[in-house]
Parts: C-alpha cells; sequence; structure tokens
C-alpha cells in the first residue's frame, strides 16, 4: 500500500474539524511525514482578523437519542454524525423538535450529510444529529431522550507549511485542505497528493521553491495569509490548489481569475502530453473554495480538482470510493507541470514605465515593417513586436514558456529577444 492511501485509510476516520483532538492529532501525523514542515498556531485569544472568529475546540464525548430509556441512534458511529460544533444538550424533547434538529442528505437515503455552517459561524451554535433520511422517516411520535456532550476548550488555529527550497526568490504554493471530518475526497485526497509530489521533490535542484500550504478551509487559509509578511506575500508568484483528486471521476482543472499563472498552463500542456482528459472552466466556474481567498492577496491561483463527484459532502465520501491510480496520476501530473516550470527560464522584470528601446544603449526596438513604405511585415516580426510592447506591462514574472505560447513564437526566438533585454539590464532570466 502507498503512503497516500496508508494516510487515506489512517486519518478519514477522524474528526478532524476545526480546532480539534483529532485535527491536531493530524497535524502531528503530517509533522512525522515531512520532517521539517513548519507549524503556524492562531489562538483564538489572539487578536481578531477580518471579522473571522476562531471556533473552541471541540471533540465529542457523547451524542446519543433515546426513547424510553432504548437507544435510538448513537451520534459517535460516524464523524458525520453529529453536526459539527454542535452545542451540548441534554433534555426530553417531542418528535417534533428532534426533527428541528436532525438533518438528512436529500440525495440519498442511507448515507449522512456534512453540516458545517456553524464552524464559520461559531458565535451562532444550536445542537444537531445528522441521520440518515431512512432513520428520519422512520422515528415515531412520542418523546425522545437526547444527550449530547462534549469537551471544549479556548480554540487553537493550526496550519501547516512544507517548503522545498529554489534557488530564485519566487514560490509556486500548493494548497490542500487538512480538515473536513470523516471524508476521504473532500480535502483529504489533495492533501496526500501534495504530500506526495514534495517528498518525490526531495533532493532535487530547482529554480522555484515549492510551498504546500495544509490548512483548514477557508479559515485556515486566511489566517495564515494574514499573517504572512508582506515581503513574504510577494514571492509567491502564484497558487495551485489540490481538490478531490482520489475518485474516479475526471480532472478539472479551474483557472485563476486572469487565467494567466504559468503552472495552471503548465498543468494544461502536461495532461495533454499524456493524452489525459481534462475539463477546463473559468474562474469559479467549477467550484469555490480557497482559490478567492490567496487571489485576494494578489497571488493568482487555479485548483486541480476532480469535482463534482457523486458522494460529495456525504458520508458515501471513504475510503472505498480512493483510487491509488487517480491519486498517482494527479502526482504524476503536477510533477510534469512542475519539470516544465523548471526547465525553462523565469524573465522578471527590472525597469518600470516605457524604455526607448531604440535607444543605441538597448537596440531593442522591433520595427515589423510598414506597409506605405512598400515594406513586407514578416510575421515572426510582428509577433515580436507583440511582445515587446507586453513586457513593459508585467506585473509578476513569468517562464520564457507562457510568453511563447502567448505570442505563438518559437521558444528559442523568445529567449534569444529576453536574452538581449536582460544583457541591457532591464530583465532577470531564472537561471
Amino acid at each position: 500500500m502507498s503512503l497516500m492511501m496508508q494516510l487515506l485509510e489512517e486519518l478519514t476516520p477522524l474528526n478532524r474539524v476545526v480546532c480539534s483532538g483529532d485535527f491536531d492529532h493530524t497535524v502531528e501525523r503530517m509533522q512525522q511525514v515531512l520532517p521539517g514542515c513548519r507549524a503556524f498556531e492562531f489562538p483564538a485569544s489572539g487578536p481578531e482578523h477580518n471579522g473571522w472568529v476562531i471556533p473552541p475546540s471541540w471533540d465529542v464525548a457523547e451524542a446519543t437519542i433515546s426513547r424510553s430509556g432504548e437507544l435510538i441512534y448513537d451520534g459517535t458511529w460516524n464523524p458525520l454524525a453529529v453536526v459539527a460544533l454542535s452545542a451540548p444538550y441534554e433534555g426530553r424533547v417531542s418528535l417534533e423538535e428532534l426533527k428541528a434538529h436532525l438533518h438528512y442528505d436529500h440525495r440519498y437515503g442511507d448515507s449522512l450529510t456534512f453540516h458545517f455552517r456553524q464552524l464559520f459561524r461559531s458565535w451562532e451554535r444550536d445542537w444537531g444529529f445528522c441521520v440518515t433520511k431512512e432513520l428520519y422517516d422512520a422515528l415515531e411520535p412520542g418523546e425522545y431522550e437526547v444527550r449530547i456532550v462534549t469537551r471544549e476548550a479556548p480554540g487553537v488555529l493550526k496550519a501547516l507549511s512544507a517548503t522545498h527550497a529554489g534557488s530564485s526568490p519566487y514560490t509556486i504554493a500548493l494548497c490542500a485542505n487538512l480538515d473536513h471530518p470523516g471524508v476521504s475526497n473532500d480535502g483529504l485526497a489533495g492533501v496526500v497528493v501534495g504530500v506526495e509530489v514534495l517528498r518525490r521533490l526531495s533532493g532535487r535542484q530547482t529554480t522555484f521553491t515549492y510551498e504546500l500550504l495544509l490548512a483548514p478551509g477557508i479559515i485556515g487559509t486566511e489566517y495564515y495569509l494574514g499573517a504572512l509578511a508582506e515581503k513574504r506575500r510577494r514571492q509567491i508568484l502564484e497558487c495551485v490548489c489540490l481538490w478531490m483528486l482520489g475518485s474516479e471521476t475526471g480532472l478539472a482543472l479551474q483557472e485563476s481569475r486572469g487565467a494567466g499563472s504559468n503552472i495552471e498552463h503548465a498543468l494544461v500542456r502536461a495532461m495533454d502530453a499524456r493524452g489525459v482528459p481534462c475539463r477546463r472552466g473559468a474562474f469559479e466556474t467549477i467550484m469555490i473554495n480557497d482559490e478567492y481567498l490567496w487571489e485576494a492577496y494578489g497571488i493568482p491561483t487555479c485548483s486541480l480538482s476532480r469535482f463534482p463527484y457523486p458522494e460529495y459532502h456525504s458520508s458515501r465520501d471513504n475510503v472505498s470510493i480512493m483510487s491509488e491510480d487517480r491519486l498517482e496520476e494527479a502526482v504524476t501530473i503536477v510533477l510534469d507541470a512542475i519539470d516544465e516550470l523548471e526547465q525553462t527560464p523565469l524573465v522578471e522584470k527590472r525597469f518600470q514605465g516605457t524604455v526607448c528601446l531604440s535607444n543605441p544603449r538597448y537596440d531593442l526596438y522591433v520595427d515589423p515593417g510598414q506597409v506605405s513604405f512598400g515594406e513586407e511585415i514578416g510575421e515572426e516580426r510582428r509577433r515580436l513586436r507583440m511582445l515587446q510592447d507586453y513586457l513593459p506591462a508585467l506585473h509578476g514574472a513569468v517562464t520564457v514558456r507562457s510568453l511563447a505560447e502567448r505570442f505563438a513564437l518559437r521558444d528559442t526566438v523568445v529567449l534569444e529577444y529576453l536574452r538581449a533585454w536582460e544583457r541591457g539590464g532591464l530583465l532577470k532570466l531564472w537561471p
């Protein structure tokens, strides 16, 4: 069994809600798998960040529904069986009141749904269970005894960052969610793919630094990015989010907001080269997840996923639907994309405004020709002129391959022209 499948088997059954004993255990396990990874802790007693509230540490000790002393439901049988961050409760309720606190999956009669909303609204907590539709429908009129006992304390939000250092100051971030109780594909499958990518990069010399962020979805990413020093944030060139990569559903690439990141184009070329089908969509047309948080901090972010899949947000999302082949396929595609990024120089602009390129000091001006002068306009020079006019507008580092693709030019032609810009002190090429 591969490490990816081993981790899924170990960690899927845990109640990995934000700020819990099982989440802490998961963090410790990741630290064993990725020696040297850095832990970030944000205690609830710290300053509030952008209105986000860190929930209390929360674990379920008991959770039962009984009738006349007979146990009807034990909420500890599955991590999804108690509403995440349920308030404690003990009392007798009517069937009508009980049903107001029961939630079921409206798609399947025999599965539980993931009720997550209280994790982001910890100031509005209520008690509740997640049950199957079959159980919900079978409940008979009468009084029921409910008992929910939780262990709670001030919460500490935790995130992990593992880094493979490169020679340039630029970082490509990989992001995956370490929370989501009791499920395999949603979050955890992306985690094990990211872990395996970093493990296979170990010992390699690279131009880029590759950083894997493992954090609770949305709130963990926001706290991590918000706490980074501005200089460090500027070094993160772009990000790719790894979601739900273990199911037998097809790959989907969601573009960054401007569809211009180097990694997303490298991922497309990697899949095309291997003949791997991939559905593509513009930003937020496939899913809405942590991507918008990275983008809010000026970091172009795409995602690679297998969304949608039928078992999403249900107890059917377990190890039985995980495919080692699909996980390995995702690892291979990401590594292929990294290989391409490493094989083409990175272009960094080192000037502002628009340079007079015809000045003999530079001699970089591209004149494609003038029809009114009786000159023939060459297609390659026309495209090279478009590249010339584009370079002053660069806002971040970009690969030579991406520029060649954008302007339909050969890599060698683009590289030769950019080397001349570098000799003029206008660009830096890595390596």
